[in-house]
């Protein structure tokens, strides 16, 4: 297992360095800026490491933190299957729970705090769950806790002769996303088209269909730190009841609704999601 990196301009001045890990799944990708203590960035279904890059980049402009932002396998740069090239990734919760562990032992990062965004928070959650001690404090954003919560299309989603005939039909699945982001930015639409080209129907439903039978509410009451929830008011994703089964399930938890947010309040309402992100932080320092 090796680590393999080189740097690139990002945004704004800053540079960032695009890396990754050869695991026994395949190459785990991740993008990492900034100096300070680690901070681990978990993204959804569908989606990349780049959906954090915005707030990548403002949390480490003060030099006390350093983000690291992972593709998970099936996602992004990081590892898809093959047919015949002895690697079969597992797009499933607990296997990117595995990934977050994996990543962690072989950058020597013993504890941290882990954010993620829909289904990289379910997988927060859960990592957090099964390895106590590696994290400080934890963050959802647009998360299912359960994922009968999800849009009942994604549930659909998660089922592989439903995956199988949008993969065969690209105008469907085309038409799919457009009425789900209907409402969206330019800019959010325009991410997510882009990511969607980059995944492969067996990671498509196979991890939605993984979350859509997801419920840790259940659990919640195990966690024993700090836990940060970030709901869009006008999700049509996942819903913002959510954060009621966090708050109700965590003892030391707190909920920040944006009004004006729908499922990437990182996109949505920039400024403010920054500023809950930084004083969740500073209240651990």
């Amino acid at each position: 297992m090796g680590v393999l990196s080189f740097r690139v301009g990002l945004d704004g001045g800053f540079e960032a360095t695009m890396s990754s890990i050869v695991t026994g799944q395949g190459i785990l990708h991740y993008e990492t800026v900034g100096r300070g203590r680690p901070i681990i960035l978990l993204h959804g279904w569908i989606n990349s490491w780049d959906v954090w890059r915005e707030a990548m980049l403002a949390l480490s402009s003060g030099g006390r933190y350093r983000l690291y932002a992972l593709d998970f396998w099936g996602f992004g740069d990081s590892a898809k299957y093959v047919p015949g090239n002895g690697q079969r990734p597992s797009y499933q919760i607990a296997s990117y729970v595995e990934m977050v562990r994996t990543f962690m032992d072989t950058l020597g990062i013993e504890q941290a705090p882990i954010f993620g965004h829909s289904m990289g928070g379910t997988v927060a959650l859960q990592f957090t769950l099964t390895n106590p001690t590696r994290v400080r404090r934890v963050a959802v954003v647009g998360s299912p806790i359960n994922g009968a919560t999800l849009n009942p299309a994604l549930k659909l989603a998660g089922h592989g002769a439903i995956a199988d005939l949008l993969w065969r039909f690209p105008a469907l699945l085309s038409l799919t996303m457009r009425i789900l982001l209907m409402g969206d930015s330019k800019k959010v639409r325009d991410m997510i088209f882009r990511d969607v080209k980059r995944a492969t129907m067996e990671s498509f439903f196979r991890s939605i269909g993984d979350l859509r039978d997801t419920d840790l509410s259940t659990e919640l009451a195990n966690l024993q730190i700090p836990a940060l929830g970030i709901y869009g008011a006008k999700d049509n994703i996942v819903s913002p009841q959510n954060a009621a089964l966090l708050a109700h399930g965590v003892d030391s938890s707190e909920i920040a609704i944006m009004n004006k947010s729908r499922h990437f309040p990182m996109t949505d309402e920039p400024g403010r999601f920054v500023s809950v992100m930084t004083r969740f932080l500073a209240d651990a320092a």
